[in-house]
């Protein structure tokens, strides 16, 4: 998992280079978005951004 300080500009440029997300930004019960994607070697990485 990674922290993201500007989750929705981190998002779209991910997207813009061709990462394909399995699940989009969903918010989250505990105050905060996650989205989930694969690398290129079958991990599952999820970005994350905790609301202050």
């Amino acid at each position: 998992m990674f922290g993201i300080g500007d989750f929705q500009k981190e998002f779209e440029r991910l997207k813009k280079v061709g990462v394909v997300f399995r699940q989009e930004p969903t918010r989250q019960d505990w105050g905060g978005y996650l989205a989930l994607f694969e690398d290129t070697c079958g991990n599952l990485i999820q970005l994350a951004q905790q609301f202050a």
